[in-house]
């Protein structure tokens, strides 16, 4: 596992949109919140169960955290665990690779590298 590594759930055509754009702003709720949602490696398989349960195919992105500066905050969230919120916009940049991920009626579907 690597530790300057974390993970956002997001619709494939917002990231695809961002790539182009160079950053990602984030999507409704991050912006109802004030920053970007992100998950560690640990937390995927939660996240993607408490929050997009209804979805059947998204996009992960992997960010390298060495590259976010001060915007990046570890705060309390479900549960009193510590998520990564990114405040500000992502620099595409900083993302390392874009994983697109389908729900069956067995669950999400994850490659290796975003298993704990």
């Amino acid at each position: 596992m690597n530790a300057h590594l974390i993970y956002r759930i997001a619709d494939p055509a917002a990231l695809a949109a961002a790539s182009a754009a160079g950053s990602y702003e984030g999507e409704a709720h991050d912006r109802a919140d004030g920053f970007i949602h992100c998950s560690s490696l640990a937390q995927i398989a939660g996240t993607l169960e408490a929050h997009y349960a209804e979805n059947r195919r998204l996009a992960v992105a992997v960010i390298d955290t060495n590259e976010l500066g001060n915007t990046l905050k570890w705060e309390a969230s479900r549960g009193g665990e510590l998520f990564p919120h990114i405040y500000g916009p992502l620099p595409f940049s900083a993302v390392r690779a874009v994983h697109l991920i389908t729900r069956s009626e067995n669950g999400w579907r994850l490659p290796q590298e975003l298993c704990p």
